[in-house]
């Protein structure tokens, strides 16, 4: 599984190949210079129950810490990560 990121100025997205597929991309917009706004998250149906769309959060948490910003997670999927790892609201 390969997740990559494509950023512009306002807008980006992660997306996860598998075997060239694409298994699922999860899109955000920046508000500011400093946070990101998760707007949707989507699995591919061949893909589900496999963990790509948590693999995305964790990538964009990952993205966050790097760059010292913070994540609004309006997506409910992303929401429901942020929920249930308690480790991963730090960049909240």
């Amino acid at each position: 599984m390969e997740i990559q990121q494509f950023d512009r100025e306002s807008k980006g997205f992660f997306k996860v190949l598998e075997e060239e597929k694409e298994a699922g991309r999860m899109t955000y917009s920046w508000a500011g210079n400093d946070r990101i706004i998760i707007d949707h998250t989507e699995v591919n149906s061949e893909f589900k129950g496999k963990g790509v769309g948590k693999q995305m959060v964790l990538s964009a948490v990952d993205f966050a810490r790097d760059k010292g910003i913070s994540i609004i997670p309006l997506c409910p999927f992303a929401r429901s990560v942020f929920d249930k790892h308690e480790d991963l609201r730090d960049v909240l």
